[in-house]
């Protein structure tokens, strides 16, 4: 289905992402997990594309396993740096031939030594895709929905929050259908940022991302990846009260963004997007503290 469709239905939108194993026994873990969430019934699932395209032949792997052995929708992730515009037309048609109705469009970090390619801003793939939807190469009557990303706490390669603001609307102006957000834990700042998404023009639906924390060497690996991430006082001395204990971290981490995606369902917001590291433990057990045995009951229609 459409992204525009998902997020214009009656109820809130729950995503998970996952990321392409490298190793047989991570597929075979990976695959417990999406067993476990299936259940749920995401609304989609996104699947990543590691830097420079690194991981394009799994991402696709995973792509078409999901569609031929689930029944999540999934939405790859496409980044343009390093790629040429035919290797773009070219992912996007095998995508188009497995059926796949969505994709997550973004810049990418460019690995070392790699070729420019010919895209030099996410908005640039917007439009290329856009116009591989209106040459009609998805299929009669059907589009690409695309997703971009959002940085609520600020891009650390673009620290004017004014030019910011100006290279995500460009990304909507250029076609996108919504915004997905990188992870956050502060909801003040996403609600400060979304009205700022609003003074801007900005209309299209805004799906927060969501990360519990499970533990403190996952926490400082996402603080060297999601560089900028504002991490709270109050978050922080509940981890410190945890201590070395790797169980009561998780359970610390998990109701932090339990409570975290209570207030953005109360305040409205058009989707929750969990980041789950390839587990499924947390996220359940957010549904299960919420109330709700799927995604469509987080916040009913």
């Amino acid at each position: 289905m459409h992204v525009a469709q998902i997020l214009a239905g009656p109820s809130m939108s729950a995503s998970f992402e996952y990321f392409p194993p490298r190793t047989e026994a991570g597929w075979g873990a990976l695959f417990a997990t999406i067993a476990e969430c299936e259940p749920l019934a995401p609304s989609f699932v996104s699947v990543t594309y590691g830097a420079g395209g690194s991981t394009r032949a799994q991402t696709h792997d995973l792509v078409v396993r999901l569609r031929r052995d689930t029944s999540l929708d999934p939405m790859p992730h496409l980044t343009c740096v390093g790629h040429s515009a035919a290797e773009i037309d070219g992912i996007l048609a095998r995508y188009a031939e497995a059926g796949v109705s969505n994709v997550l469009a973004l810049r990418g970090d460019p690995q070392p030594g790699g070729a420019a390619g010919d895209f030099a801003h996410a908005a640039d793939l917007v439009t290329a895709i856009q116009r591989f939807n209106d040459a009609g190469r998805h299929g009669a009557g059907t589009r690409f929905g695309v997703a971009v990303a959002g940085f609520p706490e600020g891009h650390p390669q673009t620290p004017n929050t004014l030019v910011q603001m100006d290279h995500l609307k460009a990304k909507v102006d250029a076609g996108a259908d919504a915004i997905i957000t990188q992870l956050f834990f502060d909801n003040h700042a996403f609600h400060d940022w979304r009205e700022r998404c609003e003074l801007a023009g900005i209309r299209v639906p805004i799906v927060a991302g969501i990360m519990p924390v499970t533990s403190l060497s996952g926490l400082r690996r996402m603080a060297d990846l999601a560089a900028g991430t504002r991490y709270p006082a109050k978050l922080l001395r509940a981890l410190a009260r945890a201590g070395n204990d790797d169980e009561a971290v998780a359970r610390v981490g998990t109701h932090w963004a339990t409570e975290q995606c209570r207030d953005l369902i109360d305040a409205g917001v058009a989707g929750v997007h969990f980041y789950t590291l390839n587990k499924s433990a947390s996220t359940r057990k957010i549904y299960e503290t919420l109330g709700a045995r799927t995604s469509a009951q987080l916040r009913p229609g």
